[in-house]
Parts: structure tokens; C-alpha cells; sequence
């Protein structure tokens, strides 16, 4: 009997995948892939088990701190790959796509899908390490997706030119894929939920390249203006990453009237409660909290940066504003809470413009068509 063709993900953590690459599974699992996942696990792995999904745990650690440590993962993940003959391995940002050059060397007739989710922190910070480690990463990148097993996946076409530029991907290789798609049936609009007291929310982890600062200062100067409206980071602190606030700057910055509100499981409900969706990010892949809110018909205001300006469409969708500017943000924001109308106008606009380009059906389809080229079958959804 022939066996289910098998996809392997690779995810540091359960968390992540649970948030942002459970719906593909499902879909890869209804299309008849048989769905393994290799992370790091820590509340999510009996929900993820019976989503019939087979949970293998392996140690990672996000940071680049522990190099000794990563050679163990190196190592094991190579070994588990070879165990488990997977047709596809799919692994979904760096630290997975780094680690499995053994697994690429070792296991060559496994189609191995480098999801690349944002040229992050090692494509914003500045200064003499995070220069010398890009360097490093775009070679072993260059290497990796060398390697005819291996295919590039992006998810905004600014990523595609910078590592086009640096001479990483093949062209025959590569697919854009936008984002991980929205469940437009759980993000949906509900105006009535809209709080009575304008709320601005900025919905991400708590890290500097999220805008963090520049929202809580544009925050205190609309604030100090005497302007009625409530502000609120929802969000959890995430200290693994290099970017991250610390507890003690966070506590430091809040004042009445902006909140923090912590990781939230109820992010539809907490979409509709907003006038407004902020994400002033340095750089994004295609982030999930702006396809969410738009999806809720939710205004946005973000950076015009990659990833963010795909989603929010500078008078359509939402207000662009400049990176790293708290004043510009502050004026966007002050604009937008004065104007209810142009508000609800955004929303419309975004909605439909996820419905159209963006709904989880229609990425999780280019993904598993993705899939059935690297193995001659197709999606079937």
C-alpha cells in the first residue's frame, strides 16, 4: 500500500505554529499529506495532537547566543529528517532554514521548502555584529538554496529583491507566496463592538522593531493634547529576541490611558473593539496582526516598509507613515480619530481586499499546489 506523502514542518516554537501555520496544516492534512511538526514544545502540543497532527520535540533556541546548542540541533534535525522520510520538509523562518544544512546535505532526495517570514533583525539593526552576521547568513543562505532540493518560499516582493541582490534562490525555485492567509470566518467585521472611547491598539510582540517606542510616544503627545481615547499593546514580551523591551522600560513608559493588555486569545474579539489597528514595524514579512484587523474591517496605520504597505495601502486600506517617526504617527492617528467616516471607509476597503487576495483558502491552495510541483501531485483543493 502506498503510503500518505508527508510534510514535514520545522517551527522553533509550538506557539508560533499554532498561531500562524495551523491552518495550512489543515489544509495539507485534508488534502491527504500526512502533517508531522518538529518544535519546541510548551502549552500547545495536545491541541496541536489532535488536529491529528504528530508532535516530535526538539530543543531549539531562537537566539544565536548558544552555538554549541545549535550544533545539537544541527545534528538531531538532520537525524530526524532521515527517520521519517518526509516528502516535503517546509521550514518556516531563520533559525530553521540555518540549522538544516546538514539535513539538506544528507537527505537529497527530500524537497526542502526554506519559508523565509521577513528579513528582520538582521536586515534592520545597524552596528559592526549584526553587519558581520548578515554577511555570514547570506552565505550559508546562498549555499543552502544552491542545493537543487532546496526551494525558496517568500511572502512580499521586497524580500524576493534583497535576496535576489545578494545572489540567494533560484528563479525556477522560488515562489511569493503573500503571507499564512486569514480565516475570514473568525476575523469578521462587527462595528457594533466598537468601544465608545476611541481604542488604539498595537497588536505584536513586545520588541523595538515593532515600533514599540515610537507608539508609546505617539501615544503621551496625543494624550497630553487632552484628546478622549484610550491606547493598548497587546502583546507578550518575548526575551529570547535581540530586540526585546524589557519588563522594567515597558513599566516605565505606560501612563493612564495606555495599557498593556498582555497575549490575548480572543484577537477577533479585541480587532472589532478598535477604532484603529497601529503596526509602526521596521520590517515585516507579511504580518498576521495587519491581515487580521483588515480582515475585521479595522483602519490601519503602519510604516511604509516591506510587508506592511502590502496589507495597508496608503488612502485605501489605512494611512502609511514614515519609519521611526513617532510625529508623523501622532498626526496619522490624530487624522484618523477625528474622521469616523474615512474610518469606516478603510475597514470596507479592507475587508474586501482580503476577501480578494488574502483568505486562507486562497494561500493555503498556492501552497499546496507549491507542494504537488516539488512532487508531481496536484493540490486537489
Amino acid at each position: 500500500m502506498k503510503r500518505k506523502p508527508r510534510v514535514l514542518f520545522v517551527v522553533t516554537e509550538d506557539w508560533y505554529f499554532w498561531s500562524h501555520r495551523l491552518g495550512l496544516a489543515r489544509n495539507a492534512r485534508d488534502a491527504g499529506y500526512e502533517v508531522v511538526l518538529i518544535a519546541r514544545y510548551s502549552a500547545y502540543r495536545a491541541q496541536i495532537e489532535a488536529e491529528n497532527i504528530r508532535c516530535i520535540a526538539l530543543p531549539f533556541e531562537r537566539s544565536l547566543r548558544h552555538p554549541g546548542r545549535d550544533l545539537h540541533c544541527l545534528i538531531a534535525l538532520a537525524k530526524l529528517i532521515r527517520a521519517e522520510r518526509p516528502t516535503i520538509v517546509h521550514l518556516v523562518a531563520l533559525k530553521p532554514i540555518l540549522l538544516s544544512a546538514l539535513a539538506v546535505l544528507t537527505a537529497p532526495h527530500v524537497s526542502f521548502i526554506h519559508a523565509v517570514t521577513g528579513l528582520g533583525y538582521l536586515f534592520t539593526a545597524e552596528g559592526a555584529p549584526a553587519r558581520g552576521m548578515r554577511v555570514l547568513v547570506l552565505c550559508l543562505l546562498r549555499w543552502l538554496l544552491g542545493r537543487r532540493n532546496s526551494s525558496l518560499l517568500v511572502q512580499n516582493d521586497d524580500d524576493l529583491q534583497e535576496l535576489r541582490k545578494h545572489g540567494v534562490g533560484d528563479l525556477a525555485r522560488t515562489r511569493l507566496i503573500a503571507g499564512v492567509g486569514v480565516d475570514t470566518l473568525q476575523f469578521s467585521p462587527a462595528y457594533a463592538e466598537e468601544e465608545q472611547i476611541p481604542l488604539v491598539i498595537l497588536p505584536a510582540r513586545l520588541l523595538r522593531d515593532k515600533g514599540i517606542c515610537e507608539f508609546l510616544d505617539a501615544a503621551k503627545r496625543i494624550l497630553r493634547r487632552g484628546v478622549n481615547v484610550r491606547f493598548a499593546l497587546v502583546g507578550a514580551l518575548d526575551l529570547d529576541n535581540p530586540a526585546a523591551l524589557r519588563t522594567e522600560e515597558l513599566k516605565a513608559m505606560l501612563l493612564p490611558g495606555i495599557e498593556w493588555w498582555g497575549i490575548r486569545a480572543d484577537m477577533a474579539s479585541i480587532y472589532r473593539r478598535a477604532a484603529i489597528v497601529c503596526l509602526p514595524s521596521y520590517r515585516e514579512g507579511l504580518p498576521k496582526v495587519l491581515l487580521e484587523a483588515a480582515a475585521c474591517g479595522r483602519p490601519l496605520i503602519a510604516t511604509d516598509v516591506p510587508g506592511c504597505r502590502e496589507i495597508c495601502r496608503n488612502n485605501s486600506t489605512g494611512l502609511l507613515v514614515p519609519l521611526r517617526n513617532s510625529e508623523a504617527l501622532e498626526q496619522a492617528i490624530v487624522q484618523l480619530l477625528a474622521d469616523p467616516l474615512r474610518r469606516r471607509d478603510f475597514g470596507v476597503r479592507a475587508r474586501s481586499i482580503i476577501e480578494a487576495e488574502f483568505s486562507l483558502a486562497m494561500i493555503a491552495k498556492q501552497t499546496l499546489d507549491f507542494y504537488g510541483e516539488l512532487h508531481g501531485v496536484e493540490s486537489g483543493i
